[in-house]
């Protein structure tokens, strides 16, 4: 695994032991990139934006997007061994001084700063996303009009009743995109 494109192209990354972390393969993670750079719908979203990579894991899909512009990203993971993974990554890359991470669980957050770029990678077939949405928008982490990333499994239940802008499968993942709604 390794980092696609930006100024952190190549790097690569390290995952936990086990299966407990799933990360986004870098076929996907290319794919969902290539749509945030070249989609009309996506114009600006990377550059100088705040982001939120909950449910964080290895970090990979925070660490691509800080590589291609964006300012920062808080990371938001419960499981001890991806928090020790995320920490080595993020000094591989030198992100310390531009990332945050808070050892929590996403669908019960703390109070936390409006983040324009959302990405949400939850084990697959637990519903997950909705609650954690629930909890995130609460805590003030999701910023009006935000674009909302969610990976979840390919036969899962869609995790939203927004239009979604994007919605593709990738093996046994499906990518989901979709624009937050303005209080």
């Amino acid at each position: 695994m390794r980092i696609i494109a930006g100024r952190l192209r190549g790097r690569r990354l390290t995952a936990p032991d086990g299966d407990a972390t799933r990360p986004t393969s870098d076929r996907a993670r290319q794919a969902l990139f290539d749509m945030l750079v070249h989609s009309p719908w996506a114009e600006g979203c990377l550059r100088d934006v705040h982001v939120l990579d909950g449910f964080a894991g290895t970090g990979a899909l925070g660490l691509e997007a800080l590589s291609r512009g964006a300012a920062r990203v808080t990371f938001i993971d419960n499981h001890r061994p991806a928090l020790a993974v995320l920490r080595i990554n993020i000094a591989a890359c030198k992100a310390e001084e531009v990332t945050r991470v808070i050892a929590a669980d996403a669908r019960k957050p703390p109070r936390g700063d409006a983040a324009g770029l959302v990405f949400l990678d939850p084990p697959y077939g637990q519903g997950l996303v909705p609650p954690a949405l629930t909890g995130l928008a609460a805590a003030g982490w999701i910023a009006p009009g935000a674009l909302i990333i969610a990976e979840i499994g390919a036969e899962d239940a869609l995790p939203t009743e927004a239009p979604l802008l994007v919605d593709r499968r990738f093996g046994a993942a499906r990518i989901c995109v979709w624009q937050a709604t303005s209080p």
